[in-house]
């Protein structure tokens, strides 16, 4: 095979790119090294899909989009490009079509919505104060803290963006369901991973944040997707 799956991580809200360090970590220690990952605008769903397929449109050869929480939606628009041929959600959102993150969040609230608060410029935020508790409760304290602190915020518009025409519909999937999440309800990634005809569906008994506090299972699916992928490709 010429071109190996070059691996293309897109992060979600109220984090970016460097949320995939542990992730991208285990992938190199496996061997995989054609790993690239979006740091998205988040200012609204075309956007951070462009910002996406800008990317993938430089990879030379097939692509497997892994997207974490929002950024599940952002892969659902983003994965119709030609080379991506396969798609891998973390705890996220897989909106079918005319469905956003936010008609999906509102089917059954999860525990952290009480600590969203917007700002004056229309910016969502998780409270700082809030962030470990909501989004990463499985992780050390102080580091939830820092989390909270450099969080990226959206632009609570985007939640509202819905998508048209979901990639999952026409390429194979994997999806990781975190138990113990608190910012995406279990019950709506039940949902959405069986909805998707998933491959693969697996459950941690993780917060929301399974990518940084279970990176080696987390990393492991995606690279059993990749070599499916390079399998057919192949």
């Amino acid at each position: 095979m010429s071109n190996p799956t070059t691996i293309v991580l897109v992060h979600g809200f109220w984090g970016g790119a460097a949320h995939w360090s542990r992730v991208i970590l285990e992938l190199r220690r496996q061997g995989h090294t054609a790993i690239r990952a979006v740091e998205l605008p988040l200012t609204s769903l075309a956007d951070d899909a462009e910002r996406t397929r800008k990317m993938v449109a430089q990879v030379n050869g097939p692509v497997l989009l892994v997207g974490h929480s929002y950024g599940g939606a952002v892969i659902s628009v983003a994965g119709n490009a030609p080379n991506v041929a396969g798609l891998v959600y973390i705890a996220a959102f897989a909106p079918d079509a005319g469905e956003s993150p936010g008609s999906i969040t509102q089917e059954h609230p999860p525990i952290g919505v009480p600590n969203l608060e917007g700002d004056s410029d229309g910016y969502l935020w998780v409270k700082a104060d809030k962030y470990h508790e909501s989004f990463c409760q499985d992780l050390d304290a102080e580091e939830g803290a820092v989390l909270g602190v450099v969080q990226k915020a959206p632009l609570a518009s985007t939640f509202g963006d819905s998508v048209s025409d979901p990639a999952w519909r026409h390429k194979p999937s994997w999806y990781q369901i975190s138990s113990a999440d608190r910012m995406i309800s279990p019950v709506n990634q039940e949902r959405m991973a069986a909805r998707l005809g998933a491959r693969k569906v697996i459950t941690l008994d993780a917060s929301h944040a399974s990518l940084a506090s279970r990176p080696a299972e987390v990393a492991a699916l995606i690279l059993e997707a990749a070599a499916a992928i390079t399998t057919v490709a192949g």
